[in-house]
């Protein structure tokens, strides 16, 4: 089918993201935006524009009829969910089914499977690919975890079936903690997913965090992108992704890789999805699978020299794949860092609030995905994310140069941030050596002193923005005595 108009049923940089996209496709693009976003620069961006309701995510990005209804009226004959809200959730796609508007991403069935953490878990142990020992069940009582978390022994880890990001996830590391880390894990899921489901696994202490970015269209083709280290978290929220990943070799990527295309094959997935394993002592397992484009899908991007979300609209108007497996080469490294409007020095606590100054990074190998600009105001309804800052080198060592480098040259005042977060990482011997497990953080115990000591040597923000700001002017004023000049 003609696409001609795409509705971006999402926010932020994400949905600027998805917009660049269009534009470069020749097709116009729908915002839609709460009350809070009124102003928001992705609002702005878009060829069309609709608010949809309050700053409440549920009476707006996350009410499907809402969506749906400004699809119609817009005429849009698609819709992109991007990542979060609704772009997992199969009743999103069902709708869109029903109203004869193309989702851009896989089928509501497909998303029933591969977005419901224990259904695709019981699929993908018939498919052979090998899954963290666990339940094949929802658990539903106290009595019922226990029995499950004998079977696979301690700790194990309560996760919800729906959503993903980590979000609900807790660790019991005896009996005794059980009953608190269901509960928790419950009502969790509950308030962010809509679904209290969760379920047990076995929870496997210091392993990597690595997954694989797969594309499929509807003609049969499937492949794998390569692989993103994603071991840098916190709270089983990614902070840095990279791709490739240190510890993965040439043979273990095609063998990995091979078996994140046979797991997509199995439920006839289409469009671009990511299977997530765990890999611990040279062996990996299927974690999950996210139906969706990533968040740091840039990385990616950034290696193989694929266009992800373009090549996303191309498969939901009927085209095959663009490229073939072979294909796909890597060339260099890619680093994201995930700059968020928080507080590092106390617990990463969210720090909302307009930017008085913001000045972003550039420079060869530099990419910037950003929603905002000076005198925005960051609402605090939703997650803090400011831009996603990705560096490329030749090698990692020339990344990470890179990436510092652009940190340095990042500027935003009004808000506190977590870059002093990542300055500090980019300089820890153990990140630098590609040493990285998901507990990271914890072991790394001199990062907040580290982050203080990094505030302490730099220059204050405010008096860097005045220096730019102050260049700026004369800058201007040359140039309008330039224009006075030829004019007269």
């Amino acid at each position: 089918m003609e696409i001609t108009k795409i509705l971006v049923a999402n926010r932020g940089e994400i949905a600027i993201r998805i917009m660049r996209a269009c534009r470069e496709l020749n097709i116009k693009s729908v915002a839609v935006y709460s009350e809070a976003d009124k102003n928001a620069l992705f609002a702005k961006y878009a060829d069309e524009a609709y608010c949809i309701g309050p700053a409440q995510a549920a009476q707006s990005y996350l009410s499907i009829p809402k969506i749906i209804a400004a699809a119609e009226e817009s005429g849009a004959q698609a819709i992109h969910p991007g990542y979060g809200f609704l772009s997992e959730n199969p009743g999103l796609a069902y709708a869109c089914e029903q109203a004869g508007v193309k989702f851009i991403g896989p089928s509501s069935r497909a998303l029933e499977l591969m977005g419901n953490k224990i259904l695709a878990r019981q699929e993908m142990k018939r498919a052979g690919v090998p899954v963290v020992p666990g339940g094949n069940d929802l658990v539903n009582s106290l009595a019922q975890g226990k029995d499950v978390a004998r079977q696979v022994g301690y700790p194990v880890i309560v996760k919800p079936c729906g959503g993903g990001g980590g979000i609900g996830m807790k660790v019991a590391a005896c009996e005794t903690e059980l009953e608190q880390a269901l509960n928790d894990a419950q009502l969790m899921a509950d308030k962010a997913f809509g679904v209290a489901d969760v379920y047990i696994e076995k929870f496997i202490p210091q392993p990597r965090h690595i997954e694989f970015q797969v594309m499929g269209d509807g003609h049969g083709n499937m492949v794998y992108l390569g692989e993103r280290e994603c071991s840098i978290q916190r709270r089983y929220q990614k902070l840095i992704e990279e791709s490739p990943s240190p510890a993965i070799t040439p043979e273990l990527r095609e063998r990995m890789g091979e078996i994140a295309v046979r797991a997509a094959k199995w439920v006839n997935y289409e469009n671009a999805g990511t299977i997530e394993f765990i890999f611990s002592g040279g062996n990996f397992y299927f974690m999950e699978a996210n139906a969706r484009v990533q968040v740091e899908h840039p990385v990616t991007e950034m290696v193989t020299g694929i266009d992800i979300v373009k090549e996303q609209i191309r498969i939901a108007q009927g085209m095959p794949l663009s490229f073939k497996q072979s294909d796909i080469h890597l060339n260099g490294w890619a680093i994201e860092c995930r700059i968020n409007a928080e507080d590092p020095l106390n617990n990463f606590a969210p720090s909302t609030g307009k930017l008085r100054g913001y000045r972003s990074p550039g420079g060869i190998g530099i990419r910037v995905d950003s929603g905002v600009h000076t005198r925005y105001t960051i609402p605090y309804f939703y997650d803090p994310m400011i831009s996603k800052l990705i560096a490329w080198g030749r090698d990692r060592a020339e990344a990470i140069a890179r990436m510092r480098r652009a940190l340095y040259e990042y500027i935003i005042v009004g808000v506190k941030t977590n870059i002093p977060f990542h300055k500090a990482v980019m300089n820890n011997p153990r990140f630098i050596s590609g040493n990285l497990t998901t507990s990271f953080l914890e072991r790394e115990t001199t990062l907040v002193e580290d982050m203080k000591r990094v505030m302490e040597q730099e220059e204050p923000l405010e008096d860097k923005l005045t220096d730019i700001f102050d260049d700026n002017r004369r800058i201007a004023a040359i140039a309008a005595a330039v224009t006075l000049a030829q004019q007269g």
